[in-house]
């Protein structure tokens, strides 16, 4: 590549940084926009009634004609989730390996997206043109099949970006974490290498993929009654232990919801996932067979309160409740932020008599490298420049900690937030400047409506409630006609109330009444005014703040 020293390199994340998911990164050279993975990620406790997050895309939409391409890894959803709700303002080239764009194309077509998708089939050893920008390949060992490293080309060397990995010796599919092309990447020149950070704060090696098959296996041989095995839809190589554990143990598999489903057809169709047919029953049969003969899969391990294993554990489900003698596998961990939820479910599912197999107990490893596998992976490549990615900030600082023990200097080294960005010139990085980032939240079927000031409102709905002030005023002379009506709900419960709400009544009608004898009948004043006078007294009475919701009318 010819040496061009005012090429400028800009490397910065929309998501995935300061958080685990939403994983979203982009490459600039000179004009040209690459995209690294575009994923979502569960809310926080505090989003009340918001389904997903996803990455703010403003920056890409004003540059929408430089983006090249969107470069997915894998197909777990904190790297993909976010392509339904963005292909209505960018719609780029997509490149993934085979299954990682069937699920893609799933995923459009549970949406209803409508715009076509420019999907183009990649594997570890293409290469391919982006502008400027030479990208390569190499595959990684995760929990899900057809998942890939990046290496983006540059006169100013590579810029790497691992995806998610580890060092498996063991893999369940026989896909390594190719070793030979990140050695000879490091021998050819590591500019800035973006690592991901999900276990830099564990010590030694993350075991094999099939310690836990080996763990499932094990509960399988030991389980007398029916087996409920619960784990991501998307984690393909979990799904593979558990039907293998079925067969073995001469029990048939019921796949408890629709997106599973499909999931596990495209896996077969691609040769991801093998089984017989004869394997797999419809949910409608299960009471066909005996307890010690079925295997129930279902997702919901991150605990949502409309989840398959939260209907079960409640009863609430159309087909399969949780009964004595079950025995409930959770082969997940807990995404930040869902602990409770799903220990409120464990809860559930051992009042209903379930024995629940969760935790530490080798039915569940992680898909990504811990310290020794990290150190590792800094060491082949040498790079001039790190960034921890893919991890809230104390993993990103232990991340940057263990780059300076194998030699990147400590200057070299950037702890980026959102927007943030890195600009490479002539083989040297500095911060430089800041793009727009941030949420964007998805509320049903609404994209970005629901900001700060709507969850503020709902917030503090769920605290103090909301009060309705109605009342009906004369035109012609300026009168109270009807009113004012004091409505609540959620502050006080109005028979207990009376008092305080007649009281609360009494205040509106004098602020009304002076208001009217001094000509003041703008409505945004009247309505302003009664909420002043009444949060104050309220607030002196009960010491909560409702929501005071004034409606005027006229007659």
């Amino acid at each position: 590549m010819v040496n061009d020293t005012k090429e400028v390199v800009r490397v910065f994340s929309l998501g995935g940084v300061g958080e685990i998911g939403k994983n979203m990164y982009v490459i600039e050279l000179d004009e040209d926009i690459l995209v690294l993975d575009a994923g979502l990620i569960f809310p926080e406790e505090d989003m009340l009634g918001v389904d997903i997050v996803i990455p703010d895309i403003s920056y890409l939409v004003q540059n929408k004609d430089r983006i090249r391409g969107i470069v997915l890894t894998h197909g777990h959803e904190d790297h993909i989730g976010a392509l339904p709700y963005i292909f209505k303002k960018l719609n780029p080239p997509i490149y993934g390996t085979k299954l990682t764009l069937g699920l893609v194309e799933e995923q459009l077509k549970e949406k209803k997206v409508k715009q076509k998708a420019d999907l183009r089939v990649i594997h570890e050893n293409t290469t391919l043109k982006a502008g400027k920008l030479e990208v390569r390949f190499f595959s990684t060992a995760h929990s899900i099949p057809g998942s890939l490293g990046v290496s983006i080309h540059t006169s100013q060397g590579a810029i790497v970006y691992t995806g998610d990995f580890k060092l498996d010796q063991m893999p369940v599919d026989g896909v390594f974490t190719d070793i030979e092309t990140l050695t000879r990447l490091g021998r050819e020149g590591v500019l800035c290498l973006l690592s991901d950070s999900t276990n830099a704060e564990v010590p030694g090696y993350t075991p094999s993929e099939t310690v836990a098959g080996q763990g499932i296996r094990e509960v399988f041989q030991e389980a007398e009654g029916r087996l409920i095995v619960t784990t991501f839809a998307s984690n393909i190589h979990r799904i593979q232990q558990v039907l293998d554990a079925s067969l073995e143990q001469g029990r048939k598999v019921v796949i408890s919801e629709k997106s599973l489903q499909k999931i596990v057809h495209i896996a077969r169709q691609l040769g991801h996932l093998h089984c017989d047919d004869d394997l797999l029953i419809p949910i409608d049969k299960v009471d066909q067979l005996k307890d010690d003969e079925i295997t129930i899969l279902c997702t919901g391990s991150q605990g949502e309160p409309m989840s398959v294993l939260a209907l079960m554990a409640k009863g609430a489900h159309r087909h399969i409740s949780i009964r004595p003698n079950d025995t409930v596998i959770i082969a997940a961990n807990p995404a930040p932020g869902n602990e409770k939820t799903i220990a409120k479910t464990i809860d559930h599912l051992y009042q209903a008599g379930a024995d629940v197999i969760y935790g530490d107990k080798n039915i569940h490893v992680s898909g990504h490298a811990s310290q020794e596998e990290l150190l590792f992976m800094l060491n082949l490549l040498k790079p001039k420049y790190f960034i921890p990615v893919h991890g809230e900030y104390r993993m990103q600082f232990a991340h940057g900690e263990l780059a300076e023990k194998t030699g990147v200097l400590r200057e070299h080294i950037f702890l980026l937030d959102k927007g943030d960005c890195v600009e490479f010139v002539d083989g040297q990085g500095k911060r430089s400047g800041k793009v727009p980032a941030g949420n964007v939240l998805i509320d049903g079927l609404g994209i970005g409506d629901v900001g700060n000031i709507v969850l503020r409102d709902r917030r503090l709905l769920s605290e103090d409630g909301i009060l309705v002030v109605v009342v009906t005023l004369n035109k012609k002379n300026g009168a109270i006609a009807s009113g004012p009506d004091i409505i609540s709900r959620g502050f006080v419960y109005v028979r207990e109330s009376e008092k305080l709400l007649q009281e609360a009544n009494d205040k509106v009608t004098a602020t009304l009444k002076e208001c009217m004898s001094e000509n003041v009948n703008e409505w945004s004043t009247l309505k302003s005014n009664i909420r002043d006078v009444l949060s104050r007294y309220l607030y002196e009475k009960t010491k909560r703040r409702p929501m005071i919701l004034p409606i005027i009318m006229e007659v």
